[in-house]
C-alpha cells in the first residue's frame, strides 16, 4: 500500500548531494531576518512571498531567489540558515548532505567571503553535534558571470579550502555553456577540490557532454536531458557517473509537465546512478522526503527502486570509502528490518 510504502521511503537512511543552502531560505525567515537586519523587501506576507512562486523556467525563480538572498547579512544569519534546513533534513532521516553555496551571490553586494562561510560551518558543526549528520560545502561559480568573476571567488575561497569539498556550477545555464568555466575548473582541479556541475537541466545533451569532457566533473546535477543522447546515455551508466536529480523542482520548473512523467525511472532502468535531492526546497515546495514520496503514486517505483536511491545517494557522496561502507550497511539493516 502507499501509505506503507511512504513510511519506509520515509524512514530510509539516505543522502543529500543537491541543496542549495540560500534556496532553504522559508518565507517565514525572509521576513524575520528582514526585521532583523531592516532590509526592505518587495512583499508584505509569507502568503504573498508563497503566491509568487509559480514559475514557467529557471529564470523567473532565479530571480525571486535573489531577491530573497538580499535578507542575508550577517555570520548569525547564515548559521541559522543552515541550521534551520538541517534539522529540517535530520527529520527527513538524511544522515549525509552536502550543500551548494554561491559566494558571489553576497559577495556582490559587499557582505565579505568569510561571513558566508563561516556561518555556514558553523551550522554544519552544530548539525553534527545535534544529529550526528555530517556534511560538506561546495562552492558554486554562478555561470551567468564571467570566468574572471569565478577566478577572484575561488582566490578569495584560499584560506577556506580545506573546509571546501568541491566547486560547482548554476544559476542561468542556457547561453552559459559549461566549456565558459574551463579554466576555472582546471585550476580547481589542480587545487585538489572535487568538481560537479549543474547541466542538462534546461540546457542541451551538449551541455553534459562539456561538464564531462571539458570541466571533468566528479558528479553531475541534474543531467535530465542526457536522456536525449543514447550514447551519452550509456557513457554515463558506464563510468557510473551519479546523477542529482531533483523532482519537484523539475515540475516547478516545467523540465517536466507532470510528476507521473518523471523520468528518474527510466534512468533506474538505463543503469544509471540517480539520486533524489529537494534543490531549492523552500521554493520548489519540499524537502527530499517530499520528493522522495511525491514518485510513489503510479506504483512506478516499489521498495527496492527507492532503496537502489538511498544507495546511490551514499555512492555518489564525497564521504570516504569507509563512512560510504558505514552508511550502507545501515541502510541495508534498515531494508531488512523492514521486510525489503
Amino acid at each position: 500500500m502507499t501509505t506503507d510504502l511512504d513510511a519506509f521511503v520515509s524512514g530510509l537512511p539516505k543522502a543529500e548531494l543537491h541543496l542549495h543552502i540560500e534556496g532553504s531560505l522559508e518565507p517565514e525567515m525572509m521576513f524575520a531576518l528582514a526585521k532583523r537586519n531592516k532590509v526592505d523587501i518587495p512583499f508584505n506576507s509569507v502568503g504573498e512571498v508563497r503566491g509568487a512562486y509559480q514559475f514557467s523556467r529557471l529564470q523567473d525563480f532565479l530571480d525571486i531567489y535573489y531577491a530573497g538572498a538580499n535578507v542575508l547579512r550577517t555570520e548569525r544569519d547564515f548559521e541559522d540558515l543552515a541550521i534551520a534546513y538541517f534539522d529540517r533534513a535530520a527529520a527527513d532521516n538524511v544522515a549525509h548532505a552536502e550543500i551548494f553555496f554561491d559566494p558571489q551571490t553576497h559577495t556582490d553586494r559587499g557582505i565579505p567571503f568569510a561571513v558566508v562561510a563561516d556561518g555556514l560551518l558553523s551550522g554544519m558543526a552544530q548539525a553534527e553535534a545535534r544529529h550526528g549528520l555530517t556534511s560538506k560545502l561546495i562552492l558554486c561559480f554562478l555561470r551567468h558571470l564571467d570566468e574572471d568573476a569565478a577566478f577572484a571567488t575561488l582566490r578569495a575561497a584560499d584560506p577556506w579550502l580545506d573546509r571546501i569539498a568541491a566547486v560547482g556550477l548554476d544559476s542561468s545555464e542556457v547561453g552559459n555553456p559549461p566549456s565558459k568555466f574551463a579554466r576555472v575548473y582546471a585550476r580547481a582541479g589542480e587545487m585538489g577540490l572535487l568538481r560537479v556541475a549543474h547541466a542538462g537541466e534546461e540546457g542541451p545533451p551538449a551541455y553534459v557532454h562539456e561538464a564531462l569532457d571539458l570541466l571533468h566533473i566528479d558528479r553531475l546535477d541534474h543531467g535530465n536531458r542526457a536522456l536525449e543522447d543514447s550514447a551519452l546515455t550509456s557513457r554515463l551508466a558506464r563510468q557510473a557517473m551519479t546523477l542529482t536529480v531533483c523532482p519537484l523542482s523539475n515540475l516547478k520548473l516545467c523540465v517536466v509537465d507532470d510528476i507521473a512523467e518523471h523520468p528518474i525511472g527510466r534512468m533506474l532502468r538505463l543503469g544509471l546512478r540517480a539520486t533524489i535531492n529537494s534543490d531549492d526546497p523552500a521554493y520548489f515546495g519540499g524537502y527530499v522526503n517530499d520528493n522522495y514520496r511525491a514518485l510513489i503514486p503510479g506504483d512506478r517505483l516499489d521498495a527496492n527502486d527507492f532503496i537502489t536511491l538511498a544507495r546511490n545517494s551514499f555512492l555518489g557522496s564525497f564521504l570516504s570509502d569507509a563512512d560510504v561502507a558505514a552508511q550502507l550497511a545501515l541502510l541495508d539493516a534498515y531494508a531488512a528490518a523492514n521486510g525489503a
